[in-house]
Formats: C-alpha cells, structure tokens, sequence
C-alpha cells in the first residue's frame, strides 16, 4: 500500500507539471506517513544526501559560470565562434554549435547554455533568414553539449554518488561531448545545404586572431579547472574557488565589462540556483532510500538478468530506460535515484563504472530536449515565442544524430576512456 502510494503520488506530481523537487519530497512524506515511519527520516536522509564534501564544488562552478557571463563572456565566445566557422552554408547554426561547446566548458549546465546562447543567437539568426524554430532546435540540441565537456554538474553528481574521481568523470566526458558538437555541425550543415540557409563572407584570418584574443581569458577558464585537477594541486571544490576568484578579476580587470554593483544580484542567483540543485539532491535521496529498502534495485537488476545477462544487450536495456526516465524526470533526480543500482547491474555484466558513468549522463542530456520534460525545450520556445510543437519537430534530426553518438559512447568504451588512461593512468 505504502509503495503504490509512492509511485502514485510521484506520477501524478510528475504529470501535473509539480516541480521535480516538489514531486520527490510529497511522495516520500506519503510513503512515511502510511508506512508509519517517523518523518524525522526526511532531513537526515535529506541531510546525508548533501552532506558531500565534492558537491561543495558545485555553487563554485555556477558562480564562476555566471561572473564569466556577466562579464561579457557570450558575446565574446559567439564571435571567435563566427569567426571561426560562420562563413560556411549555415554559418550562424554552426556558429550557434560551437559557441555551445565552448561556453559549455565554463558554464557546466545546459539550461545555462541555452539562455545565454540563445538569448543572443536566436534572434540574430531569425532576423537574417533562418526559421525560427530551425534557430531555438539548434540552440536546444546544442546546449546538451554544455554538461559533457568539463566543468559539469551531473558529473560532479555521479563522482559523489559512485566515488569515481570527478577528474576522471571530467576527462571521459570531454571526447564525447566534442564528439556531439561535431556530429550536430554536420547535420547542420546538411540541413543548411538542402534548405540554402544564408552564408557570411570569410572576415579573413586578422579577424579570426583578433576574436580568439577576446576569447582567449574566457576559453582559458576551461584549461585552468582541468589543469589543477590533473596536477593534483587542487581538490575540484578548491578549483571552483579558484575559478570564481580567476572569473572576478577577468570580468573586472581585463574585459571591464562586470560592474562591481551586479556582483551582489550575481552571487543572490548563484545561490539560489545552488540551493535548487541541493534541495533536489536532498529530496532525491530520501526517494532513493526508500526505494532501495524496498528492494526495488535488487527487482530492476534481477529482472534485466533474468532476461539476458549478455553485455550489450544490458547496455541496451539500460540506455533504453534511461531514455524513457530522462523524458519525464530532471537529469539530477533520475542520477541520484537510477544511477547505483544501474552502476551495480552495469558491473556484475563487466561494464567498467567510468564507462557506464559517462554514457548514463550523456544518456539522461538527451531528456533535457525531449519533451514533456525537456527544459531546454521549454526555454529556447520561450526566447523564439514559439509553440513548443514547432521547436519538437524542427530538433528531431539532431536528436537523433545524438542518439547515434549516445550509441557510440556506449559501445565503443574508448570513446571515453581514452583521455582519463592517458593523463591520469
């Protein structure tokens, strides 16, 4: 009685468009309540869940994140972006990609990504010829790229959860993510050249220079997060103070562009975007508990066993659920929720963790453009005041340009495992 409550009132929360965060907690608080187990549960397993020293990483990096772009990073990163490949067919959708790429290597969430990203290109993009939901797709898909190539907070997740080395997770996201940001390059330029999108002309190789060296103390953020992870200097927590103090004096002392009175409003929205992120965590952990005192892993692991215990097809089984989980519930929740039975059912067919760490994430990015839940959907829609159908329609071919990459990583472990056995083995 006490489960079925649980799941019933955390579908229902879930189709009513109650906040994931919400969702968890009442499901829970129900399932206490008709269990007859004391609600003091809640804030210890709540409490156990954020108790983390690595999560402490997290507000550094979406402080840094959001100093680097109130100091005028965007602009800067979209025209060395330009630049570099605007001149071909569909140069502004190709500009659109790479700036998501390199922006994603500062930023470290999608959702980021796509309001900064789009709130620029979207509307530059429309007013010189491109559809309108051709611009907020391409936005969208290419947003995903952000939590792959390091810093990134689901990684950062993952390495708190399982006790993977969130250098590692960094290094092994990074391949796939350039590896998504290509694959989307070529589909757009595909689509540009059957649907004559606009061109630029080449602005030549001074001006390609000159944008780099804009760009270059932003770009230059990225290098410095994964040089003092892998020196072995830094703790990632200890990094993200760095990167905060390195991003305050580049958007006050060299772009110029970070007046000292948005610092305080800057710091206000880094917090509450922290505390959203450990609230989810928090409650997330609670649904977790109770799941795993129901056994309900041990069922999942089992059931998949009983089916198969072949390797790839258990790989299969897992992208495929992770899919349908990513469709309906925010990426941390389902991390923090799915991810150790699934890392447990991974091991026990000889799936190395990094591995399956690196393809479960890239797996659950995918949820962020899908809809019903699909936040990057909702806010590239939003920028393009356009219906959220139109935008669904229009993303399809990048979506399933990303599912071959999901397939990749997933298949061939080198994809990810190559840069973490070359710096770090």
């Amino acid at each position: 009685m006490a489960l079925a409550l649980l799941i019933g009132v955390f579908v229902a929360g879930l189709v009513l468009g109650v906040p994931v965060a919400v969702t968890l907690g009442l499901s829970s608080f129900a399932y206490l309540l008709t269990a007859g187990i004391p609600l003091v549960v809640i804030p210890q397993k709540m409490y156990a869940g954020i108790d983390v020293f690595v999560l402490l990483c997290i507000p550094g990096f979406i402080l840094a994140g959001n100093l680097m772009n109130g100091g005028g990073i965007t602009e800067r990163i979209i025209r060395f972006a330009n630049s570099a490949v605007g001149w071909a067919r569909g140069g502004l959708g190709l500009t659109n990609i790479a700036g998501s790429m390199l922006f994603g290597g500062i930023s470290g969430t999608a959702v980021a990504d796509s309001a900064s990203i789009g709130a620029v290109m979207i509307p530059g993009m429309t007013k010189v010829g491109y559809p309108a939901g051709f611009s907020a797709a391409v936005t969208a898909a290419s947003s995903t790229v952000g939590p792959m190539i390091p810093p990134s907070v689901p990684m950062i997740i993952v390495g708190a959860l399982s006790g993977i080395s969130v250098g590692r997770m960094f290094l092994a996201g990074a391949v796939p993510g350039i590896l998504m940001g290509i694959a989307m390059m070529i589909t757009c330029y595909i689509i540009a050249v059957r649907r004559d999108f606009p061109r630029q002309g080449w602005r030549g190789f001074g001006e390609l220079a000159k944008s780099f060296l804009g760009a270059f103390w932003a770009l230059a953020m990225t290098a410095l997060i994964i040089g003092g992870l892998l020196s072995g200097l830094a703790t990632p927590t200890e990094t993200a103070v760095v990167a905060c103090l390195y991003a305050f004096v580049v958007g006050v002392f060299f772009y110029r562009e970070l007046p000292l009175r948005l610092v305080p409003r800057i710091l206000i929205d880094s917090a509450v975007s922290s505390a959203a992120i450990l609230v989810l965590v928090g409650f997330a952990n609670v649904f977790g508990w109770i799941l795993v005192s129901e056994r309900i892993p041990q069922m999942i692991a089992g059931a998949v066993l009983d089916l198969t215990d072949n390797k790839y097809l258990v790989i299969l089984i897992i992208n495929l659920l992770l899919f349908f989980v990513g469709m309906f519930m925010e990426t941390i929740a389902a991390l923090i929720i799915l991810f150790v039975p699934l890392l447990s059912l991974a091991q026990g067919v000889g799936i190395d963790p990094l591995h399956f760490a690196t393809f479960a994430v890239l797996n659950l990015m995918l949820g962020l453009t899908t809809p019903p839940v699909g936040v990057c959907l909702f806010v590239c829609a939003n920028i393009a005041k356009l219906p959220l159908m139109e935008v669904v329609r229009a993303i399809l071919p990048f979506l399933l340009t990303n599912i071959v990459v999901l397939l990749l990583v997933s298949y061939i472990p080198a994809i990810s495992m190559w840069l973490p056995s070359l710096l770090l083995d």
